[in-house]
């Protein structure tokens, strides 16, 4: 097979673990005779200081003429510490999403048996747990107008907005992902309090029958963030709106041990971008201390979707045996082990596929 991927790597130690996954990339398209073609663009914190923009049209005509998208991470604290920026690197984020038509966000989370001891949580508690979170991208609060701050500056104002459509399709998405699963899905909402919560309950549950094969149940978010830190070995599929999506899952990311190992899909009209869910950790920026594997397991949901299953399922068993060896950075590093460098992780991992 010929891909043609974009690779954005963004800021902070984007560039860093999107390099180890092309690595690895690499030698997954030697193993299995593919010719991978990689065109690279700025987006973020990086495109606003060469271009002033964060998604420059540049950037957008690589991602349309891609098959795919491999995304790194943005922000810059120069401008997360700048509440009176006019241009921010998130800005991008959002027009990247909305001009490309992603409109579902699939975040994994599977626990490595081998990790579980890692988490915060008991490890009886999170041994097991495999569920997926389906969050609405483009829509709801991120994007709904009016949208700002009042003259004198003491009155700030969102807005909420769902379509009929907007629902519809995600949760059409929502219920085909649980029948291939296991056929049992989790529709999040505020119903009790919140308008387009009560559009989505609605529209859900006329669904519903459509897909009789698949148990759903309703749950308040509130609810649902103190269920999956409690028994989150109980969710299957997971779907609710923008804002409650982005809070749930980087709540669900910790349960795994560490924010580095989860992998991200964005999929919509045409062209999907994955990406790790974590952020661009500007902190560890130029130090070869960052954890590559959620960027790496992208990579590995990124050729599964274009239908290489076997090359995904190498990345996973080489990711695998990278965290049995105990050659992890270290936000994974037992007590008795010694922390690896971001390019020794990806260097173990590539060897290994």
């Amino acid at each position: 097979m010929e891909l043609k991927i974009a690779l954005l790597p963004g800021d902070g130690i984007g560039p860093e673990i999107v390099g180890e996954a092309v690595k690895v990339l690499n030698s997954v398209a030697a193993k299995y005779k593919h010719t991978f073609n990689y065109q690279k663009a700025l987006v973020g914190a990086c495109a606003i200081d060469a271009t002033g923009d964060p998604y420059p049209a540049e950037t957008h005509a690589v991602c349309q003429g891609a098959d795919v998208v491999l995304f790194g991470a943005i922000g810059d604290p120069k401008y997360d510490n700048n509440p009176s920026a006019k241009v921010r690197p998130e800005q991008g984020l959002l027009r990247m999403r909305k001009s490309l038509g992603l409109y579902a966000n699939l975040r994994p989370l599977a626990v490595f048996d081998s990790l579980a001891d890692r988490s915060p949580l008991k490890t009886e508690i999170v041994k097991g747990a495999d569920f997926l979170c389906v969050r609405e991208l483009t829509g709801g609060m991120y994007f709904g107008r009016p949208q700002g701050r009042s003259e004198d500056g003491n009155t700030a104002y969102d807005t909420c907005v769902y379509t009929r459509e907007e629902v519809e399709r995600i949760l059409h998405l929502a219920f085909g992902l649980a029948r291939k699963r296991r056929k049992q899905l989790t529709v999040v909402d505020k119903a009790n309090v919140i308008a387009t919560s009560r559009l989505w309950r609605q529209i859900a549950k006329e669904m519903a029958p459509q897909y009789p094969d698949v148990t759903v149940e309703f749950m308040f978010v509130d609810n649902a963030a103190m269920q999956i830190i409690q028994r989150p070995t109980h969710f299957d599929v997971i779907v609710t709106e923008n804002l409650f999506g982005d809070i749930l899952t980087d709540e669900s990311s910790v349960i795994s041990g560490s924010l580095g190992m989860l992998p991200s899909a964005s999929v919509g009209a045409k062209v999907a971008l994955f990406e790790p869910i974590h952020g661009s950790y500007p902190q560890a920026a130029g130090k070869n201390i960052a954890n590559p594997m959620a960027t790496i397991l992208s990579a590995a949901m990124m050729l599964e979707h274009v239908g290489l299953e076997k090359e995904g399922k190498a990345i996973r068993d080489a990711v695998n045996k990278a965290i049995e060896a105990g050659v992890v950075t270290e936000d994974l590093v037992s007590a008795a082990g010694k922390a690896a460098s971001t390019t020794e992780v990806g260097d173990f991992i590539a060897a290994a596929v």
